[in-house]
């Protein structure tokens, strides 16, 4: 079912344009290497990234919902990964953090086709972002992808201090691209953040689903592939 009548677009940017997983993990191997964890007794760099990412996705679902603060999700996600492998959590040096932080935004792993279809849809539509990345990684991964010259307006949360789903961040985001509700369409990875925060003001929402998982009733339109949104816009 197209979407008719749209003016405006909004992107999600880790997860939806930015692979943040592939990016993630890739920096985590690299340092799992450099910083020969083996000798504490982890034998498997994929395990020690599937936990940090099991661990890593937690902590942000709690982070968007305003329940962690940045500086908690940053302190638990190493230590109860460690903790979860058995390690003691003070073991984990602090210096892998900050070589992570560094690291991992600079990596340009995007989703595929990203380019070819932001450039479709910038032809016929004002694109816009809105993040709940913090400041400084979202800056740097738009600007070393190439991203920034596809967007009118980006939204940080970490910024205006609202998180996406309150209404509020997607009703700023609105009044600062100069455009109207009705008008706009939100496309995200996120069920609570992305699809349901903006339904729930209103606004039409695209499930970006690549892993293909279940979508619930109550979101009316799924894509597993970028390149789709060319038959919905």
């Amino acid at each position: 079912m197209q979407l008719l009548d749209k003016k405006s677009v909004f992107f999600d940017l880790d997860h939806t344009l930015w692979d943040f997983d592939k990016n993630a993990e890739e920096t985590l191997a690299e340092l799992f290497q450099a910083y020969n964890f083996e000798n504490l007794g982890l034998n498997s760099a994929d395990g020690f990234i599937e936990t940090y990412t099991r661990n890593n996705h937690r902590l942000w679902a709690e982070y968007h919902q305003g329940n962690i603060s940045k500086a908690e999700l940053r302190a638990a996600r190493f230590a109860d990964t460690f903790k979860e492998l058995g390690l003691a959590p003070e073991l984990f040096p602090a210096s892998f953090e900050e070589d992570y932080i560094r690291i991992c935004p600079q990596k340009t792993n995007l989703f595929p086709h990203t380019h070819e279809i932001l450039d479709y849809l910038s032809g016929q539509y004002s694109l816009h972002l809105i993040s709940n990345g913090f400041k400084e990684a979202s800056h740097t991964k738009i600007t070393k992808c190439d991203l920034g010259k596809y967007f009118q307006t980006v939204v940080i949360s970490e910024i205006i201090g609202i998180h996406k789903p309150h209404p509020a961040i997607f009703h700023h985001a609105v009044e600062n691209a100069q455009t109207r509700i009705p008008e706009s369409v939100m496309i995200g990875d996120s069920l609570e953040a992305d699809v349901r925060g903006a339904q729930n003001v209103g606004m039409d929402a695209v499930y970006f689903n690549p892993k293909q998982l279940e979508v619930p009733e109550d979101v009316r339109r799924s894509i597993s592939h970028l390149e789709e949104l060319t038959k919905l816009l």
